[in-house]
């Protein structure tokens, strides 16, 4: 089953984010609270999850951003593409980004975009294969301390 997140689901979305980049789950603290109602309380985060055996096993976070061009149309960011390395290979992280499409769809974004940092053809690939192209545009990041 693909779903949107549930509130009582954030440690097992942290435990997952372990599987992206993370080295540990944070330590249960107000700042961690507060940011977990934020997300929850704002109409255009979406965490999208993909459920195996009652575990999520594949999540996706979709933002939708108000725009003042193209229509007046908003557009939709993809985020923290993720799945359990016990779970790869299946299809589900794809389940999770149409989830996100269709979410897009609905709120009338003309275009959805993501960025990653992986190199290998394997992940390249896959996102290619989910329908993201890197012909478009290219992307500058500046980290912030």
């Amino acid at each position: 089953m693909v779903r949107e997140i549930q509130q009582n689901e954030l440690n097992q979305l942290l435990q997952l984010y372990t599987h992206l980049h993370e080295d540990s789950v944070p330590e249960e603290s107000e700042h961690l609270k507060q940011t977990w109602q934020a997300i929850m309380q704002d109409s255009n985060h979406h965490i999208i999850v993909k459920i195996v055996d009652d575990q999520i096993v594949s999540s996706c976070v979709c933002v939708i951003i108000p725009n003042l061009t193209r229509g007046i149309r908003p557009y939709a960011f993809i985020e923290n593409v993720v799945t359990h390395a016990n779970y790869r290979g299946r299809g589900y992280a794809k389940e999770c980004l149409n989830y996100a499409k269709e979410i897009a769809k609905q709120m009338n974004c003309y275009k959805m975009m993501l960025l990653t940092g992986a190199k290998e053809d394997a992940t390249l690939n896959f996102y290619k294969s989910a329908g993201y192209n890197s012909a478009d545009k290219t992307a500058f990041i500046q980290w912030l301390e």
